[in-house]
């Protein structure tokens, strides 16, 4: 038997003179049927049908494999993959057919930096916590009433990463992590660990904290917002600027040290086309069917994307509850992926007397745990000496690579 593999590579006639790592702007098309008059729900269905057509226009790969026997091609299969990573979504235009809806985005699109080789790790589930994103100017808020999009945005962010499934996610929205708003995320000591950071991740028992800064939630033209005849005549012709702006920054600290794994800015624009009281808050329908509304779902959709691909490259660390002996005891279980036979790998957390306000710094023990008993919030090993003699306690880590 002999098994024949050849790649061909696809690409859109736009991107011929393009490289991969460099981001394009691309259009793609999508359909959805509309089901019981639900058009919300078959508006993002037909979103997510465009994105994909806008990756597989990036660089499509088409994989034949073709198995021979005696000169006969007996099987022959094809996979069809994209590496391609759409970012800044927004939908440009929108028709309806009877049940049919067919919607036309526009993105940035460039190559996925989620393939980086993350080992046993990859399987894990990191446990998150998301926090609150503060409003930098609440007063920008009050068109349409959506000074609620500190907590709002939080926890659509975080269904969105409980929906993508590679994480443990845990909400306290209504937590900040930022006293000084405008210069966040704050510089403390000089290397940007802030106390209140890694209190969080201790109390809540995670890897990182996912936390950010709604910066402009601004109108182009304020004036356009009046409530005399006139400011709504003008906006029912079109005659005034109705755009309105959106930035946030994203920002991942890692519960253990405290430092900074990604800060990264979202912005978009598009028409504030609600009607007089059709939004009241940052989540409402009202919101989402504006074309902002629409434009800024498709931001939190890429803040869980960048969450998703920093994250997936880092390894899984989890602490020590307890050492008995020979029996070590970690916080982590089932729930994260863990199982009977794992080896991980246990540092110590050594702390210096002269800082004792730095956070830990991790030594090789030389030493693993390998798993006996998993429970769905806790696991327990047994690694070959006794914690004393190489003085591995409580509040020491353990880690898969």
């Amino acid at each position: 038997m002999k098994r024949l593999s050849s790649l061909i590579v696809l690409g859109a006639l736009t991107l011929a003179l393009v490289s991969g790592a460099h981001a394009v702007v691309l259009e793609g098309v999508g359909h959805a049927n509309i089901h019981n008059g639900d058009l919300d729900a078959a508006r993002a269905e037909a979103r997510k049908a465009a994105i994909r057509d806008l990756s597989l226009q990036y660089e499509a790969r088409v994989s034949t494999h073709d198995t021979m026997e005696n000169g006969v091609i007996t099987e022959s299969r094809m996979d069809l993959a994209s590496t391609a990573r759409a970012r800044n979504v927004r939908i440009i235009d929108e028709y309806q057919n009877g049940n049919l809806l067919r919607v036309i985005v526009r993105g940035d699109i460039s190559e996925s930096r989620s393939q980086c080789g993350a080992g046993d790790a990859g399987r894990l589930k990191k446990r998150v916590a998301v926090t609150g994103f503060p409003v930098l100017y609440p007063d920008q808020a009050r068109v349409g009433r959506i000074d609620d999009a500190g907590e709002i945005l939080p926890q659509q962010l975080q269904q969105r990463l409980v929906a993508r499934g590679g994480l443990q996610v845990f909400g306290a929205t209504t937590s900040r992590m930022f006293t000084d708003l405008l210069n966040a995320p704050t510089v403390q000591q000089g290397d940007n660990r802030l106390t209140n950071v890694l209190e969080l991740a201790r109390e809540m028992g995670v890897q990182f904290v996912v936390t950010g800064v709604i910066r402009d939630l601004g109108v182009a033209d304020p004036s356009a917002w009046g409530t005399s005849v006139l400011d709504r005549m003008q906006r029912g012709i079109g005659a005034v600027d109705q755009r309105r702006r959106f930035a946030a920054d994203l920002i991942i600290f890692d519960g253990f040290s405290g430092a900074p794994v990604l800060r990264q800015r979202f912005a978009t624009a598009a028409d504030w086309d609600a009607g007089p009281g059709s939004s009241a808050g940052f989540g409402s329908s009202g919101f989402q069917k504006t074309a902002y509304g629409q434009s800024v779902n498709g931001i939190i959709e890429d803040m869980a994307v960048a969450v998703t691909e920093a994250l997936a490259c880092q390894p899984f660390i989890t602490r020590i509850a307890r050492v008995e002996g020979h029996s070590v005891t970690l916080e982590s279980g089932a729930t994260a992926g863990l199982r009977p036979g794992d080896e991980l790998k246990l540092y110590r957390s050594k702390r210096y007397l002269d800082s004792p306000e730095d956070s830990p710094e991790l030594q090789d023990s030389e030493v693993s745990v390998t798993l006996d008993k998993v429970q769905p919030h806790f696991s327990r090993g047994t690694m070959p000496q006794v914690g004393d003699m190489v003085n591995i306690q409580r509040d020491d880590i353990a880690i898969i690579w």
